[in-house]
């Protein structure tokens, strides 16, 4: 940094619009110029540092390409305009979905929910139910998208809202309640996915 100088080191962050960056780089340049401690191997790492981010510099470059084909390939997948006609599914998880459920028959929601992990589990002692709790088994991949998918739903789609607060006001913790709109949410895509048909919004009866 001191052989960059304080100018150059300053217009990389105030590039990508930090905050503050002419005082962040002040202090750098700051407490550079107190520092009398030799650090070993100093010299090295100045050598092997610049190779290593050029190699990550390419690494990203590539992995954005290959994203990049990934998406045109989803987007001309028969069942991306279904998938995505529902709030909360964009490429990236039509994308999963695609790939996780892709050659395998599901005979019905329920089928396709506990393959997804999403189908809740209960938990009884004799003749008594304890609880219900939401399994821990199933593609991980497959809910992890389908979990993020129905939170992103809330701010879009004021069914998942309202369901989301009927839960909530149930005394269902969060976690809890994306994981139930999740699974509400999917029981509707297999539907959709079984008959080829897109996401329809409730229309409200005095509408």
């Amino acid at each position: 940094m001191k052989n960059a100088g304080q100018a150059r080191v300053d217009a990389k962050p105030k590039k990508h619009g930090a905050r503050r960056h002419t005082a962040w780089t002040a202090i750098l340049f700051e407490a550079l110029a107190t520092q009398y401690v030799l650090v070993a191997g100093a010299d090295a790492a100045g050598l092997v540092i610049p190779h290593l981010a050029r190699q990550l510099i390419a690494l990203h470059t590539q992995r954005a390409d290959v994203a990049g084909h990934l998406e045109k390939m989803v987007e001309a997948h028969p069942l991306f305009p279904v998938l995505t006609s529902m709030p909360g599914v964009a490429v990236r998880t039509a994308a999963i979905v695609i790939a996780e459920i892709s050659g395998k028959e599901f005979t019905s929601a329920a089928a396709l929910a506990s393959f997804a992990g999403l189908a809740p589990t209960t938990s009884q002692s004799g003749t008594s139910i304890k609880s219900e709790r939401v399994s821990l088994e199933g593609n991980k991949r497959l809910k992890r998208a389908l979990f993020l998918s129905a939170f992103a739903s809330i701010r879009f789609n004021s069914v998942s809202r309202a369901h989301y607060g009927w839960k909530r006001a149930q005394g269902k913790r969060h976690n809890q309640t994306l994981i139930a709109l999740a699974h509400r949410r999917l029981v509707l895509l297999f539907a959709m996915l079984r008959d080829g048909t897109f996401y329809d919004v409730p229309v409200p009866a005095n509408a």
